[in-house]
Order: C-alpha cells, then sequence, then structure tokens
C-alpha cells in the first residue's frame, strides 16, 4: 500500500491596470510551514484553533518551514481572505483561499506572500510561505491572489 499523504500548495496571482487589463500574472510553487502541519492536526481533532483567515504580503525573501511571519512584511498589506473554497471532484482535498488589493492599497514591489491565522500585529501564525513573486503593484493596480492547498495526493 502507497500513502501519499503531504501537504503541498501553489499560488496564482494576477495584476491588472486600472482598465482591467492583465499586466502580470504566474504560478507558483510554495513552502508549508511546520505550523500548517499542526494546524492540520488541530483541524482534524477540533481543538480550537481558529480557521485560515487572512493573507499578507512582503518585500522579502528567505522564509522556511520554520519561520512564523514573512521576511519583510508591507504594512496594511495583511487582509481578509475574500473567499475559501473546497474543490470539487478530483480536487476535491483542495482548498483554494483568496485574496484581492484594490487600487491604491499595498503600492510596492511584492516579492513575498503568506497566508495567517490571524490579522494585524500578531502575524506569528504563517501557515504557507511563498518567495517567487516579482510583482510590482502601482498606485491604480489591483492584485489578486488564489492560494491552493492540496491535502493528499491528487
Amino acid at each position: 500500500m502507497e500513502e501519499n499523504f503531504g501537504i503541498k500548495g501553489k499560488v496564482e496571482y494576477e495584476l491588472r491596470d486600472v482598465d482591467g487589463n492583465l499586466k502580470d500574472s504566474g504560478t507558483i510553487p510554495n513552502t508549508i510551514t511546520a505550523l500548517m502541519d499542526a494546524h492540520v492536526a488541530d483541524q482534524m481533532s477540533d481543538s480550537g484553533d481558529s480557521a485560515i483567515g487572512f493573507m499578507a504580503l512582503g518585500s522579502g525573501v528567505g522564509q522556511t518551514s520554520a519561520s512564523t511571519d514573512l521576511s519583510n512584511y508591507l504594512a496594511a498589506s495583511m487582509i481578509a481572505l475574500s473567499g475559501t473554497a473546497q474543490g470539487t471532484a478530483g480536487a476535491d482535498n483542495d482548498v483554494v483561499y483568496s485574496a484581492y488589493w484594490a487600487a491604491g492599497t499595498v503600492t510596492d514591489t511584492i516579492s513575498e506572500a503568506g497566508l495567517f491565522l490571524t490579522s494585524g500585529t500578531s502575524r506569528s501564525t504563517l501557515m504557507t510561505y511563498n518567495s517567487g513573486l516579482s510583482v510590482t503593484k502601482g498606485a491604480n493596480d489591483t492584485l489578486k491572489i488564489d492560494w491552493t492547498v492540496t491535502f493528499g495526493a491528487s
């Protein structure tokens, strides 16, 4: 019997200009943190951790599976998720977390992103991490990120 119960993920992003034209997009794999491993066990045992609910952006690199926060958090980039959905059929072991930064927010060069349980100043609950972004978000641009986390084989 072969077992394959790992956790993996990917980030899909779209950067659009003021008129809604696609300026940049891509799909990048991510790092699952030790906190995510523990969080999955907690959710399965219903021990009381809150659900993943926030995404944040940064301008650093180099975090690992042991990291609990972004390398260089961009002020005001932590936002509540705009959606969370479980996949269907053959992808029913996927969860897609979505976030959307409107024009005028987080005007900067973005090189990292993270999913978190909590928001604000207590950013010590980094669940997944991505440092493969290379996005320059202008004042009139919007950024949408769909972060798919897959549990097990599919």
